[in-house]
């Protein structure tokens, strides 16, 4: 038997390019359908490494991280719980964020070296796509401004992950919307 899918919104901020090297500075995730159901960590570097203008973005800095970021294992151990508790044994939880492929490689890489296992498996639905296979478009008209326009949000684009989790939460359950209102 299939499992109905439970989508969670995530996102990531991150102090670089890509993880292991750098570190995952902030996780925010959210129920599409219900952000108030939400997640959020700002979580210790794992070393003193990074990228001064990817670490701006966040608005976060090392200083603060180091002393108030809560240690990756017990974050990540946190978030796979949050997680298991929301999709329970009735739903199949699938991870879905705005540019997939960035959010997902950290936080896979982050809850195998910590937790040994993550609840989302090896896969990632990325709105980016999902936008390009719904309109038909190319994928150079798949920026968050374009799918924005077309599926505007309440929640503004602020790279607070957890704000960053609900926008995309919003636009999703747009896009999930407009998909049964075709079928």
């Amino acid at each position: 038997m299939t499992l109905p899918e439970l989508f969670i919104s995530v996102d990531i901020e991150a102090n670089g390019p890509t993880p292991g090297e750098y570190s995952m500075v902030s996780l925010g995730a959210c129920l599409v359908g219900r952000p108030e159901e939400s997640f959020y960590v700002e979580l210790k570097p794992l070393n003193d490494r990074f990228d001064r203008k990817a670490l701006s973005v966040s608005g976060l800095t090392m200083e603060h991280l180091r002393e108030m970021g809560e240690e990756p294992a017990a974050a990540t151990a946190r978030f796979v719980r949050w997680v298991e508790e929301k999709a329970g044994a009735t739903h199949r939880p699938v991870f879905v964020a705005f540019n997939a492929t960035f959010d997902w490689m950290f936080v896979h890489w982050y809850l195998i070296r910590f937790v040994g296992k993550s609840p989302f498996g090896v896969s990632g639905l990325d709105i980016k796509a999902y936008f390009m296979g719904m309109d038909g478009c190319a994928w150079g008209d798949t920026r968050k401004s374009d799918v924005r326009r077309r599926f505007p949000p309440r929640q503004a684009h602020t790279h607070h992950a957890l704000e960053d989790a609900r926008e995309q939460a919003e636009i999703f359950a747009q896009m999930l919307a407009g998909r049964s209102r075709k079928a």
